[in-house]
C-alpha cells in the first residue's frame, strides 16, 4: 500500500457489534477500508484488544505509536491471518520457531525472527527483527485475511492497563481510531508471551498468556 498521510479519524469511531453477523460483515468491510486508507482500527484479539495499522504504511505505524504515546524503541508486533504467511516475512524460520508455532499457534505466543530485508516497512527500531503472532480469534483473523499482515499493539496508552473490552479500548484510543470491531470481552488481561528465536538458545522476552513451563515442554532449552 502507498504511504499516503492517514486521514484524520472522527472523534467518535464507527463501532460494529461482531456478535451480529450483518454488523460483523459491515465492520470487517469498514475496517479493511480504513486500514487501506492508512487509518487505525481497534480490534479484538485472543488476548486483549489491539490497535491496528497497515504494517506496510510507515505513516500509519507512526500514528499508532503516537496514539499509544510510545517511542520507536518498542517496535510494533505484526499479526498474521495464516501460519503460512510467516515464511514471506522472515529470512529463515529456525526449527525451534517451527516447533513453537506448531504447538501454540494460533494463540498467545509471539515469535521474534529476522525479517526479510526486501520488506518495505518501518515498525520502529527493530534492528532487523520482527515480532510475529497468529491470534486465536476469528474476527481478528477474518480481518487479517482481508488486509494482510497488520501492525498491532495493545489498545492502551503506554503505561496503562490493556483493554479487555471494546469500551475500554475506545476510552483510551478511540479518538485516534476510525473503526472499532467489538468482539465482546476478552477472558483475561494477559498479553502474549514473547520468545526471541534469533539467538542460539531461544529466550523469553516477556511472560504472558503461555507459561514458560509449557514452552519448555516443546523446547526444553528455552531461557527465561
Amino acid at each position: 500500500m502507498t504511504d499516503s498521510p492517514p486521514v484524520a479519524p472522527s472523534s467518535t469511531p464507527a463501532t460494529y457489534d461482531c456478535s451480529d453477523p450483518d454488523a460483523r460483515a459491515a465492520g470487517l468491510d469498514a475496517a479493511a477500508a480504513a486500514i487501506g486508507n492508512g487509518e487505525l482500527v481497534l480490534m479484538p484479539t485472543d488476548t486483549v484488544y489491539g490497535v491496528a495499522a497497515d504494517a506496510f504504511t510507515p505513516s500509519a505505524v507512526a500514528a499508532l505509536l503516537a496514539a499509544k504515546n510510545r517511542g520507536r524503541t518498542m517496535p510494533v508486533p505484526v499479526l498474521i491471518g495464516e501460519a503460512s504467511t510467516l515464511v514471506g516475512l522472515v529470512t529463515v524460520v529456525p526449527p525451534v520457531a517451527t516447533a513453537l508455532a506448531e504447538a501454540f499457534w494460533p494463540g498467545g505466543l509471539t515469535l521474534v525472527l529476522e525479517h526479510a530485508s526486501s520488506l518495505a516497512w518501518d515498525l520502529g527500531d527493530a534492528e532487523g527483527t520482527v515480532a510475529v503472532r497468529l491470534p486465536d480469534d476469528e474476527v481478528a483473523r477474518d480481518l487479517l485475511r482481508r488486509t494482510g499482515p497488520l501492525a498491532v499493539s495493545s489498545a492502551n496508552r503506554s503505561g496503562r492497563p490493556a483493554a479487555t473490552t471494546a469500551d475500554e479500548a475506545v476510552a483510551q484510543l478511540g479518538v485516534h481510531a476510525a473503526v472499532v470491531l467489538d468482539g465482546g470481552p476478552r477472558a483475561g488481561s494477559a498479553a502474549s508471551t514473547i520468545v526471541d528465536c534469533t539467538v542460539p538458545a531461544p529466550r523469553v522476552l516477556r511472560v504472558g498468556a503461555i507459561p514458560v513451563d509449557r514452552l519448555r515442554e516443546v523446547v526444553p532449552g528455552i531461557v527465561d
